[in-house]
């Protein structure tokens, strides 16, 4: 134990010692929440407004509220995955140099080394995440602010639990890379191509039939929901406290998938959290189960 907290020590000193990887963490969110607010704002501002019913009126603060519930949380959706690839970036880097090797002189498991990967990465990821979660709220008072304190509690528990699906899905793939280039392929295409698969950047709903079906099978579009769910549910509330028919309103939860199916089977808040865990610990098994056999082949 003394070991593996002396690893985990080593690992996130290592991370926040490397000033390039940490402020480029630090400060991506904050690039990605401006470029969203000036670009995915508007698309999100006309869809939401084309999605209401005609002579319904709605106050300004409460679009912008909605807007901002979204873009809270297709921001956050891929910040806890992409950030814990930055983050990992050590497991390759101590290939690279030669200091795992040096590590594993020492009387130390495989599997003790990495766990310390993972446990600092997810704290690492999870720093950085918490930040953009505070931008985020703030954006969202400044903006317009319905989130109640059960709200902000369930969204730091989403941000907790993807940090931990990210962090052991980059694991999981950094197990078998040794290269720069490697790293950096990895990290542009999970970068490029998660915030699309996971329903960040545009609603699965608006995909076709078939693509719905195949996101259904990925851990990261529950996440999506979960965070997407209790970032907005203060400001659907109100919209039903203004009269709102609980139909459109469904309607709407439908559009921006904060309802996902499974299958054409509605997906519970509970089910979501649970397929999160789940793949989790399946993930993670499987990472052990990776460094268990290296072990033995040694």
């Amino acid at each position: 134990m003394k070991t593996l907290f002396c690893l985990i020590k080593r690992n996130t000193k290592m991370f926040f010692k490397d000033k390039g990887l940490f402020f480029t963490s630090i400060i991506t969110p904050l690039i990605l929440l401006f470029l969203y607010t000036t670009f995915l704002g508007e698309v999100y501002r006309d869809s939401f407004q084309m999605s209401l019913p005609q002579g319904m009126a709605v106050t300004g603060e409460l679009i912008e509220a909605c807007v901002g519930g979204q873009l809270f949380s297709s921001l956050l959706a891929v910040c806890c995955v992409t950030v814990a690839f930055c983050s990992n970036m050590l497991m390759v880097q101590d290939k690279m140099t030669g200091a795992r090797g040096d590590l594993l002189i020492a009387p130390v498991k495989k599997s003790t080394l990495a766990f310390g990967y993972y446990i600092a990465t997810w704290l690492s990821t999870v720093i950085v995440c918490i930040v953009a979660c505070v931008a985020c709220f703030i954006y969202l008072a400044c903006v317009g602010w319905y989130l109640s304190f059960g709200d902000i509690c369930l969204l730091l528990l989403d941000v907790l639990i993807l940090t931990m699906f990210g962090t052991v899905l980059s694991s999981l793939i950094n197990c078998f890379l040794s290269t720069q280039g490697q790293m950096s392929a990895v990290g542009t295409i999970v970068s490029a191509g998660y915030g699309f698969i996971c329903g960040a950047y545009m609603p699965i709903s608006q995909f076709s039939s078939g693509i719905q079906k195949v996101v259904s099978l990925l851990p990261g579009t529950y996440g999506t929901s979960l965070i997407r769910n209790h970032a907005m549910r203060g400001a659907l509330d109100e919209m039903v406290a203004q009269g709102f028919p609980v139909e459109v309103v469904e309607s709407i939860k439908t559009s921006i998938d904060c309802n996902v199916y499974f299958f054409e089977n509605a997906v519970s808040i509970g089910a979501m959290y649970g397929i999160l865990v789940v793949s989790v610990v399946v993930l993670l098994g499987a990472y052990i189960l990776i460094h268990k056999l290296a072990d033995k082949k040694k």
